[in-house]
């Protein structure tokens, strides 16, 4: 499978998310509104790392410019992930990850697209299932590569950051109903806000990436902080298995 895709496609993503960075002690409940626009950037990353589970989505030219991306994942530090992953016209992929267990259903653009050679063959197989695997086969921990939340973590310190430098604090507003404080800044004519949470821990709650006046190039939204990942996994009648489906392709 074309994991070099997927996996770009992660980086970019977690490069957005990125926003966040910087590192200092969490900030006492309620008292974000009273700090500088760095405090409560760094402040911001260090209740995201220590987050032990959370759900995200991204939207936008996270790839390439024109080439919309999006995901809209649960995860967390031991290896669970639920949600979907769309390259926009490349196709879009449902993924299910229990510790070392991937279920993943392709729809037919996906299985064109990013899966050379071999990937027509699986799909007529594979039907309106999923296909079930492990991550010790590198097709799934290619294309699940970014379930894990400490891989994001890794993917957000080797990634492009927000300006460090120039952070603007603007007035509290609220994002999907939460009262968030931003912080903005401003690099190659590309403006940077993060949206922090005003009031308990700091967590970001919104990013977003725009070329000057207009629409948001990139969107990255966080909620759910500590939230179980969904434990519910597709039952035998709807999966495939992939070391019987290679046996059958080869």
């Amino acid at each position: 499978m074309s994991g070099s895709r997927t996996a770009a496609c992660s980086a970019a993503l977690c490069s957005a998310a990125l926003l966040s960075l910087a590192g200092a002690a969490i900030a006492h409940a309620d008292d974000t509104g009273s700090l500088t626009a760095d405090q409560i950037f760094q402040r911001s990353h260090e209740a995201l790392r220590g987050a032990k589970s959370l759900h995200i989505t991204a939207r936008g030219d996270l790839r390439t410019p024109g080439s919309p991306t999006s995901f809209d994942l649960t995860l967390d530090r031991s290896g669970n992930c639920r949600g979907s992953v769309s390259l926009g016209p490349q196709g879009s992929v449902e993924i299910v990850k229990r510790g070392a267990d991937v279920w993943m259903k392709p729809d037919a653009a996906f299985w064109r697209n990013e899966v050379p050679g071999g990937g027509s063959a699986l799909a007529s197989l594979v039907g309106n299932r999923y296909l079930k695997g492990t991550t010790n086969d590198p097709v799934l921990r290619d294309t699940t590569g970014v379930c894990d939340l400490d891989t994001f973590q890794k993917y957000l310190d080797t990634s492009a950051k927000m300006p460090a430098t120039g952070l603007t604090k603007g007035r509290p507003t609220t994002v999907d109903g939460t009262a968030v404080i931003p912080v903005t800044a401003t690099e190659q004519g590309r403006t940077y806000t993060l949206d922090v949470a005003a009031t308990g821990k700091p967590y970001p709650v919104r990013i977003t990436v725009a070329q000057g006046s207009a629409a948001p190039d990139a969107t990255v939204r966080f909620d759910g902080f500590d939230q179980p990942v969904p434990a519910a996994t597709p039952s035998p009648a709807e999966t495939v298995d992939l070391s019987g489906l290679m046996s059958r392709t080869s």
